[in-house]
């Protein structure tokens, strides 16, 4: 399995790392877990321990799920397996939700036969005085075992490796070090607000995790492209600590398409290899030039694309001018003001069909306010286009409502019983039950039942409000409350038959022509993904029925990023007044604003995040030669 990674690798000039890009976050986990399955067997046959150097946190998770399966499946036995951790917050308890301690006992050790003696993590409760000791003993216990065989690594968005900041100097070891901001943002969630998140960690070195014999890095989603292009094709500097993975002779970045996006050889590959130019790569080459040249598409000229790479393109295609009109033509056709199509009109050139005139529309919205803040726009035109539109609440949102905006509303409704002498013995209970809990409540710990339903009835109460503001009806509106999503806490379960069964009963119930739902894959192990997942999941299940030949599936992003514009395939243009009702749609979400619990390292508001979007999307079709719009929100059709 270890020669099958090696297979799947391309080395580019432009990639000073090897790569391997999967398709999708699983089959690459699974890639990972046969080469460490591998590995402890190798060393099983040869009576010797195998040494794996571990990591935490979303991205190595279903890592962990496939050796668990292959221990309880395929009898894979970790008896001979000492494990050393990378890292662990400092000061915090091992029996903290949040330490990695707790997070590989959950989602590893448990589950296996390994030894407890031979797991090593971090101490998180040493005292200041004995840190450096600890360290090093942790250093001389690695060696004594013969170093580490396998260094399993994640990325932060910094291009931290273990708890390696930006500044780590190659020859590091095992130490404390001071938190980055970033990481810290990026870790808010798990601890109910950055300010209880600890300033300090241990962590193993730059040079610990070099002297590893076997290195693979991790990374999913969109949220990482970024970094990974820094570490693979960047040069080496204490900047980006990923990038010292370019002098080890034996490590291995392992992406899936997401992560990898922005990769020379998937954002131009007609400058690492011989390409088919279909249209798609066509209309791709075109906008990167226009946008590099900072020319309009119709100004390209032939001498900008010889001196750009694409001379092959000319010479298959004909001169500049013919490729700009055809590439111009097929941007212009995406660009709409009917999203539900328009009446009686020819639609060769439109991206929605003319018929039925009155569509029957299914918005999905994983949180209460997805919706609105992703295509607001778009949804109040189908509304006032007429259109049947129904909106699909997936879930509750409980988890991003703060604990004193719940709490207000539970004091509100016991002084409002006692005002008008209302006797709601519930109610009361409600009261005193969430006011001791809150009293004593830790960081993350998942709230009580009768907390999270307050929380989730806010929420709703929002999401109505926004619904009546836009003009649908209350019986159009449909919160599903899918069950995986009801933990209490950030980890949520995977899709199961429940959730599925709920997408897949409302489909069938609605019949919809148009479904619109999020296709935001920023984090491929968040909420968006998950309900996602499991939109595919009904959609393949039912795709057989009549009814699913007429139903179009449009995919939407959220707040934080676009499509890459040659993907849309479906921009709604907006004046100024329609994007400012938008914001005036989004501020009916009053538990989202001022602060919101999951804010991460943006500190814009929501409103602020969709606006700027928008504007940039319709800034992109200007620069581009096409009509000068305010805003614009776009999507890109799924064919299932």
């Amino acid at each position: 399995m270890i020669k099958d990674m090696h297979q799947t690798q391309q080395f580019t000039s432009f990639e000073k790392i090897p790569v391997t890009i999967m398709n999708k976050a699983e089959e690459a986990c699974k890639l990972v877990s046969a080469e460490i399955a591998a590995l402890i067997r190798t060393r099983q046959q040869q009576n010797t321990v195998a040494v794996l150097g571990l990591a935490t946190g979303s991205t190595p998770l279903k890592i962990y799920q496939e050796l668990v399966r292959l221990h309880k499946e395929e009898g894979l036995s970790f008896k001979n397996v000492i494990c050393f951790n990378l890292d662990e917050y400092y000061p915090l308890a091992p029996e903290s939700l949040q330490s990695y301690r707790h997070f590989m006992q959950e989602n590893l050790f448990k589950h296996i036969d390994i030894n407890p003696e031979n797991c090593h993590i971090p101490n998180g409760q040493v005292s200041l005085e004995e840190v450096k000791q600890h360290c090093e003993a942790y250093e001389e216990r690695i060696k004594s075992v013969g170093g580490i065989d396998f260094q399993l690594l994640g990325i932060g968005r910094n291009g931290h490796i273990g708890f390696n900041e930006p500044g780590s100097h190659i020859s590091s070891v095992t130490r404390l070090i001071t938190l980055d901001k970033v990481t810290r943002f990026d870790a808010a969630a798990e601890f109910s607000g950055i300010a209880n998140i600890p300033r300090k960690a241990i962590t193993m070195g730059v040079n610990t995790i070099l002297s590893a014999k076997r290195i693979v890095l991790l990374a999913w989603g969109e949220r990482k492209a970024d970094i990974i292009k820094l570490a693979v094709e960047g040069p080496v500097s204490d900047f980006v600590p990923a990038s010292y993975l370019q002098t080890h002779h034996n490590s291995t970045i392992v992406l899936d398409e997401v992560a990898a996006a922005n990769l020379t050889r998937k954002k131009t590959p007609w400058l690492t290899e011989d390409v088919v130019w279909t249209d798609q790569l066509i209309k791709k080459a075109v906008i990167h030039l226009a946008l590099s040249c900072q020319k309009p598409i119709l100004k390209l000229t032939n001498n900008d694309y010889n001196e750009n790479g694409l001379s092959s393109l000319l010479v298959l295609h004909g001169n500049a001018h013919d490729i700009n009109i055809k590439v111009f033509n097929a941007l212009q056709h995406t660009i709409t003001g009917w999203p539900g199509g328009k009446p009686h009109a020819d639609d060769t050139y439109r991206p929605e069909r003319a018929e039925p005139i009155r569509k029957r529309v299914i918005i999905f919205s994983p949180h209460p306010d997805d919706d609105i803040i992703s295509m607001g726009g778009t949804f109040q035109r189908l509304a006032d286009h007429g259109h049947d539109v129904h909106v699909a609440y997936q879930t509750s949102g409980n988890i991003a409502v703060a604990d004193d905006e719940a709490f207000r509303f539970v004091e509100f409704v016991k002084d409002y019983n006692s005002q008008f002498n209302i006797n709601a013995p519930d109610a009361d209970k409600i009261y005193e039950q969430s006011s001791s809990f809150l009293k004593q409540k830790k960081n993350a710990e998942p709230d009580i039942a009768a907390l999270r339903q307050v929380k989730g009835l806010i929420r709703k109460g929002e999401a109505k409000n926004t619904c009546r503001f836009v003009g649908i009806l209350d019986e159009n509106i449909h919160f599903l409350n899918l069950p995986f999503y009801e933990t209490g806490t950030i980890e949520k379960k995977p899709i199961g038959e429940e959730d599925i069964q709920i997408i897949a009963s409302l489909i069938q119930h609605i019949k919809p022509h148009q479904i619109y739902a999020a296709g935001d894959l920023a984090d491929p192990h968040g909420t968006h993904k998950v309900c996602l997942d499991g939109i595919f999941a009904a959609l393949d299940r039912i795709k057989h029925l009549d009814f699913m030949k007429d139903c179009w599936l449009w995919l939407y992003k959220g707040a934080w990023a676009e499509w890459d514009i040659d993907a849309i395939e479906m921009a709604v243009p907006m004046s100024p007044e329609q994007l400012l009702k938008k914001r005036y749609g989004i501020f009916k979400h009053q538990s989202q604003k001022d602060g919101v619990v999951f804010q991460g390292t943006d500190s814009r508001e929501f409103w602020q995040r969709a606006e700027d979007r928008n504007k940039a999307t319709a800034e992109l079709y200007n620069n581009l030669g096409l009509a000068e719009y305010e805003a614009m929100e776009a999507f890109v059709r799924w064919h299932y």
